[in-house]
């Protein structure tokens, strides 16, 4: 029963003074804004997430109501530094569009999730 105890107190010890390595890349702001409704078609995409992450093993696509991807396959780091991601856009008609994103932090961390914006004349 010590053991398990003293096991308990050690992982719990651990895991409050490492914040660093429990983090993980969320997103803190997107343009477009999620939910957003836009007159003009936007030329990229911009996510900026709350911790640096790996754009060799994170992925940021952009598809229509069909599912057709119309980004660029350009994924890449934004000029603010490692916590923005970055995609090209093909031209845009007006419609409903799905951002589609993968990170991985660069302490290995995974997320993922996705949003909607829409391009109205």
């Amino acid at each position: 029963m010590l053991h398990l105890r003293s096991s308990a107190l050690a992982t719990a010890l651990l895991l409050s003074s490492s914040g660093y390595a429990l983090a993980h890349a969320f997103p803190t702001t997107t343009n477009p804004p999620a939910g957003s409704t836009l007159k003009m078609a936007p030329t990229q995409v911009v996510i900026n997430f709350t911790e640096e992450i790996e754009p060799h093993f994170s992925t940021l696509e952009v598809v229509n109501a069909t599912g057709t991807r119309l980004d660029k396959n350009d994924a890449h780091i934004g000029p603010q530094g490692a916590k923005q991601f970055v995609v090209d856009l093909s031209p845009l008609t007006p419609g409903t569009y799905k951002v589609i994103w993968h990170a991985t932090s660069v302490d290995t961390h995974k997320t993922q999730g996705s949003f909607n914006f829409t391009v109205a004349p």
